[in-house]
């Protein structure tokens, strides 16, 4: 198999969640040696899981590394060009599902452990703090619009004045981990920061279909606020970038 843009997406993806949601499973499931470790610990262990799937995915073809629906979504608002939407939303929830099993795998033993369901959904998928639809669909667009326009800032900075310099292409995968550890350090006590639609659908199919002892409800009530509000936020990113700077 070739390396191409959408096997980069998937496996970039799937090294994500593996590396993100295995953060969370190490916090939260009984008998971890990172149990009870706290909200630094995910944090970080996210920042850098999107810096290693950013790596990833350039390794194996996707030189764009979006890794992320939200991302794909505000560039194509942002350029008016729509055309890797097809391939990269499907290698991104794919990956995702697949980087969410490999969780499951690597934990086998600890969900038995665990008696709270709760915190078994926690190793999959984001859940509110408080729970309000409104006020969690707000923190989800307002973190993703964060997310984009940081984005968009850390590439515009390594172009924008060549006399300069810019910023090494393989700097940018730190810069883009950093952006997000600042947006989970601060924004994400609200709803768990999803700010990726397939960072939470991939995992709550998986968590709906894998045989979890005891793993109670995926809580599909909930699961369209992590998808929606990064979508539109990613358009609102997309177009607010769109409207200042092109």
């Amino acid at each position: 198999m070739q390396p191409s843009p959408f096997l980069g997406e998937l496996i970039g993806t799937m090294v994500l969640i593996l590396l993100g949601n295995g953060v969370v499973a190490n916090v939260v499931l009984k008998q971890t040696k990172g149990e009870n470790a706290g909200w630094i610990v995910i944090t970080a262990g996210w920042g850098f899981a999107v810096m290693i799937g950013i790596f990833t995915a350039n390794a194996f073809g996707s030189a764009a590394a979006h890794l992320n629906p939200a991302v794909t979504i505000a560039f194509a608002f942002l350029r008016q060009d729509y055309s890797l939407l097809a391939s990269y939303l499907p290698a991104q929830l794919i990956g995702a599902f697949l980087g969410a099993v490999l969780v499951w795998l690597q934990y086998l033993p600890h969900w038995k452990a665990t008696e709270d369901a709760g915190s078994k959904l926690a190793c999959f998928a984001t859940g509110p703090a408080i729970r309000s639809s409104g006020s969690n669909f707000v923190s989800e667009f307002i973190a993703t619009i964060i997310l984009i326009v940081g984005v968009v800032a850390i590439g515009y900075a390594g172009t924008s004045d060549p006399d300069k310099g810019g910023i090494p292409s393989g700097v940018t995968p730190y810069l883009v981990g950093m952006l997000v550890w600042s947006i989970g350090l601060s924004l994400g006590g609200t709803t768990g920061y999803a700010i990726n639609p397939v960072r939470d659908l991939g995992p709550r199919i998986a968590h709906a279909i894998l045989p979890i002892p005891n793993k109670g409800s995926s809580d599909w009530s909930y699961g369209w606020v992590p998808v929606a509000g990064p979508v539109l936020g990613a358009i609102a990113g997309g177009l607010i970038l769109r409207f200042f700077y092109f």
